[in-house]
């Protein structure tokens, strides 16, 4: 009968602990996000004004 390996599955159960606090992690920064952007809209507008910014054109 084949022996246990008990380092694989302590890795295992760390990966998971640490995939979980990553996952939770993301949640709490999109809550977060979510949270400040409805308390001020205008943060978000100014956002979206600055990616629709045209490039100079290098010619000049």
């Amino acid at each position: 009968m084949a022996k246990p390996n008990y380092s694989f599955a302590k890795r295992q159960r760390d990966l998971a602990k640490e995939q979980k606090k990553e996952e939770k992690l993301q949640r709490k920064k999109a809550a977060a996000d979510e949270e400040a952007g409805a308390l001020n809209p205008e943060a978000e507008g100014d956002v979206a004004a600055d990616e629709t910014e045209t490039p100079k054109d290098p010619a000049e």
